[in-house]
Parts: structure tokens; sequence; C-alpha cells
């Protein structure tokens, strides 16, 4: 009887525990549900202008930061992501985009990652 009572415990704090780690890769993140990785598919439009500070950004381009932009923290952990560094964006020129598509309400100052918004 011991024992079954022993089992019984484990189980129920087994169940705990997994209901809790589903809630957990549920909940959200800087994007909402939305990973940051793929939130930065959506700036496949900002490709060039994330590598390269003189080049033109391009209107599909504001148009997304314009939107992501609206929540500061997923604009900064889109632009930081695998996704973005992997296609090529440099982190010290992505982070100048809400400035270079004149963004009226830009998150000025605020820390992304180990850079600062202009």
């Amino acid at each position: 009887m011991e024992s079954s009572m022993k089992y019984i415990c484990i189980m129920g704090l087994l169940l705990i525990v997994g209901i809790a780690g589903i809630e957990r890769a549920n909940g959200a993140g800087e994007c909402g549900k939305a990973s940051p990785d793929n939130m930065a598919w959506k700036l496949a439009p900002c490709a060039t202008a994330a590598q390269n500070a003189n080049a033109a950004v391009s209107d599909g381009c504001c148009s997304q930061i314009k939107k992501i932009g609206q929540n500061p923290s997923c604009l900064c952990a889109v632009m930081l992501s695998n996704t973005a560094k992997m296609s090529g964006a440099v982190p010290e020129i992505a982070v100048t985009l809400p400035k270079r598509c004149n963004l009226v309400n830009r998150p000025v100052g605020i820390k992304c990652g180990a850079y600062t918004l202009p």
C-alpha cells in the first residue's frame, strides 16, 4: 500500500511538471506566440539595408519595421535573431532601420542586446 501511494504521488508530481512545461512552451515571448526567428522572415525586404548602412531602405521594409516596431522588444529580438544573422544582417546596422525608415515613434535609446537603438 505504501509503495502504491508513492507511485501515485510521483505520477501526480510528473503530471504537474508536465503541465507547467506545456504552459511555458506555449507562453508569450518578446513577439507573443511567434518566435523572433519566424518573425525575421517578415523582414526579408530589409536584407540589403540590414547589411549596408548606405543602402536605400525599401517601402516594403519600412512597412514591416513599422508593424513589428509597435513592440520594441520584439523588433529588437527579430533584428538580433539567428535567422537575421544567417541572412547576413549586421546587428549594428540592423538596429538603425527604424531611424532610417523615419519612424516617428521609434524606441530611441532602447538597449537592444549590446546595441542601443538610435
